[in-house]
């Protein structure tokens, strides 16, 4: 049974929306830096590349370099902290006493015809990769043709600086309520929900069930859902006979009627259905699923323990998801940063969770109003990494199984449909406009009979005084004591890298005084002294005589050879 979510009001005002801003631990940078530079990377055979697996050394070894000596955490934890405005605020849940906090970037759009919009981040990026989408949603060119939004990104649980939910807790429909539960926090009664990347390719399809409950079991509120290449199967006669006999007669006769097209049966052929039999699909299809988490905490702890490692996972996720963009040196560590300062575990086991206890979907008599964007996977495959054999295992894996957006008029009332050419890929970042269609689709449709949109009532301010200041969410300062926040800007048009993150006020890993990360509240009880100042933009980089460029050439291809005068 779904958990409810209540709005919490414990001493301290744990339900109130307070400004974050991150500012992480210097012992745990110092930490990281320290893990890079001993790093220990596998053997790798010099003669012909194996055309089974990815032999990732040559990316890897740059980026480690990269890492120590030119990129800057503090950099791009203030371009977080000054262009995104950051929030959070707390819930409770029946079946635990602990207050869960979740942490969003909220974005008021300046145009008194904004529509409330909550665009769930693909999983498991974090929300504050997401700041380049901001403009496009709150701020459009022409806004008299282009319907502006209120833009909510929430970090789901356990990921990024969101508090984890407890053990046991059934993930999508408590995560669900605590994201119906913000909107209304936030005086959005009713507003849209949209993916921002392929459903079918989320792990364990935790994308898609989120909007899809949100739509289906709060239509009271959540008025209309943008779905992005949902993993949807063909009509069923028990399901629903006209839509069974459409597809029947359609299929038959590979004729472009009854609501489908051509194109339909040609990506049919081409790219497969995600669901081609009766049993429930097992969580290892393609994109992010071959990977197939089902146990979490053995890649938890050793994720945990090697910032190299998370590095190695991150790659991995952009190749199985088939990106074409050519990331950043900057980009791909703050991916990786946004996962390893507040640790990787949790999002590891809500994963975990989905894969093993599926849960059971209510059955509604309401259809929701839904918007369905696919692709049709007519793009020919291209690639510029040498590791041919590999790369055309990986195109196969990301490859976006075909769903026909007539599929979903079974279970949900399709107000809005794309078929966009190619693949999804990693749509947020290369066809960002795709999404915002999607969305901006669904709301015209809606507002030609729906009115209660723009009867929303007029949002809380993000950066109105009444706001409690940032004070105890803070992460640990490099000096005990509170940081005063400061008002969060409004993001900058240009924001194209994805940024930095904080660490929990709940440290994750406090086994050991040694490694532990602690937060404001428990720093003063630990006899160790005032951290050092903000460091500067290369404080990364060792000093020449304390590293030997580059690390990694001591022996053959593995040992991390020490400096000479290292103790």
């Amino acid at each position: 049974m779904a958990t409810e979510v209540e709005e919490a009001v414990p001493a301290g005002g744990a339900e109130e929306i307070k400004p974050y801003k991150i500012h992480v631990s210097s012992k745990y940078l110092d930490l990281t830096k320290q893990k890079l530079e001993v790093t220990r990377l596998p053997h790798e055979l010099s003669d012909t590349k194996s055309k089974d697996w990815w032999e990732p050394k040559s990316q890897i070894e740059p980026l480690i370099d990269f890492w120590l000596e030119q990129y800057s955490w503090r950099e791009q934890e203030e371009l977080l902290n000054t262009e995104i405005p950051q929030f959070r605020t707390g819930f409770s849940i029946p079946s635990s006493e602990a207050i869960i906090r979740i942490h969003f970037v909220h974005v008021q759009s300046s145009h008194s015809n904004a529509i409330p919009l909550l665009l769930i981040p693909p999983f498991p990026f974090s929300n504050l990769s997401f700041g380049h989408l901001v403009k496009q949603f709150t701020d459009p060119e022409d806004v008299e043709h282009n319907q502006p939004f209120h833009l909510v990104i929430p970090s789901l649980p356990g990921v990024g600086f969101s508090d984890a939910l407890p053990n046991n807790t059934p993930v999508i429909s408590s995560t669900a309520d605590i994201l119906n539960s913000l909107m209304s926090r936030l005086s959005y009664p009713y507003y849209l929900a949209t993916n921002a990347s392929s459903g079918s390719a989320s792990p364990a399809e935790i994308d898609f069930k989120l909007v899809d409950y949100l739509a289906t079991n709060y239509p009271g509120s959540c008025l209309g859902a943008h779905f992005i290449s949902p993993p949807l199967e063909q009509p069923k006669l028990r399901e629903s006979l006209v839509e069974w006999a459409k597809w029947s007669i359609a299929s038959l006769f590979q004729a472009p009627i009854l609501g489908y097209r051509n194109e339909d049966f040609s990506a049919l052929e081409r790219n497969g259905n995600v669901r081609s039999s009766k049993k429930t699909p097992t969580p290892a299809q393609f994109g992010l699923n071959q990977l197939g988490l089902r146990e979490p905490n053995t890649l938890a702890y050793a994720l945990c323990d090697s910032p190299t490692g998370l590095l190695v996972f991150v790659l991995k996720s952009l190749r199985l998801l088939g990106s074409k963009k050519e990331f950043t040196p900057t980009e791909i560590i703050n991916f990786t940063e946004l996962a390893w300062l507040p640790g990787p575990e949790s999002s590891m086991r809500f994963w975990a969770h989905c894969v093993r206890h599926p849960e059971v979907e209510k059955k509604t008599t309401s259809r929701p109003r839904i918007g369905i964007t696919v692709f049709l996977g007519d793009e020919s495959s291209t690639s510029t990494t040498a590791e041919a054999g590999a790369t055309d295992s990986v195109q196969d894996d990301a490859k976006d199984h075909y769903t026909c957006p007539s599929w979903a008029n079974a279970k949900y009332n399709v107000i809005y449909s794309n078929r966009a050419a190619g693949k999804s890929g990693l749509l947020a970042w290369e066809r960002p406009e795709i999404i915002v269609a999607g969305v901006k689709g669904i709301a015209a449709s809606l507002l030609k009979w729906d009115s209660r949109l723009r009867r929303s009532t007029e949002p809380t301010s993000a950066s109105e005084p009444a706001v409690v200041p940032l004070q105890q969410v803070v992460v640990q300062s490099d000096t005990v004591g509170d940081q005063p926040a400061s008002e969060p800007a409004k993001p900058a048009p240009a924001l194209l890298t994805p940024s930095s993150a904080e660490e929990r006020g709940q440290p994750r890993r406090e086994i050991s005084d040694e490694t532990a990360v602690g937060s404001i509240e428990n720093v003063a009880s630990k006899s160790s002294s005032p951290g050092p100042k903000a460091p500067s933009p290369v404080h990364l980089a060792p000093p020449g005589n304390e590293r030997v460029h580059p690390r990694r050439q001591a022996s053959d291809d593995t040992a991390v050879e020490q400096s000479n005068n290292e103790g």
